[in-house]
């Protein structure tokens, strides 16, 4: 049975988003977005239902508008985490919805994790 590209990326997302819910305890989200132009990161409050910081590469003061590629990626990772800092956050769980860990959401995660927050 063969499943289109949408159908198995919705597969993924709901499986890691499943898992997170079950060892959640109370901690934080970081939900990555990435589109064929863009990347964008929230850091989440699933029990106030609130987003505590954002990043993304169509905030003009990163001078990242139009780019998704792993150098902008790697930048977002660094923003982020300086954000989380600064609302006193220093850990959470990383969600990468449907998309793989490799190449543009693995520089953000590593670059998050370089910068202080912990996964």
């Amino acid at each position: 049975m063969a499943s289109t590209k949408l159908e198995l990326f919705q597969k993924r997302r709901m499986r890691v988003r499943n898992k997170l819910k079950a060892v959640n305890g109370g901690k934080l989200r970081l939900s990555v977005h990435r589109s064929s132009k863009n990347i964008s990161v929230q850091l989440i409050d699933d029990a106030r239902g609130v987003t505590l910081a954002s990043a993304s590469t169509l905030e003009k003061e990163l001078g990242l508008v139009g780019k998704n590629n792993v150098e902008a990626a790697a930048k977002i990772g660094a923003t982020i985490a300086e954000r989380a800092k600064a609302a006193g956050v220093t850990e959470a769980y990383f969600d990468r919805g449907g998309f793989l860990f490799h190449g543009k959401i693995k520089a953000l995660a590593d670059a998050a994790r370089e910068n202080g927050l912990t996964f």
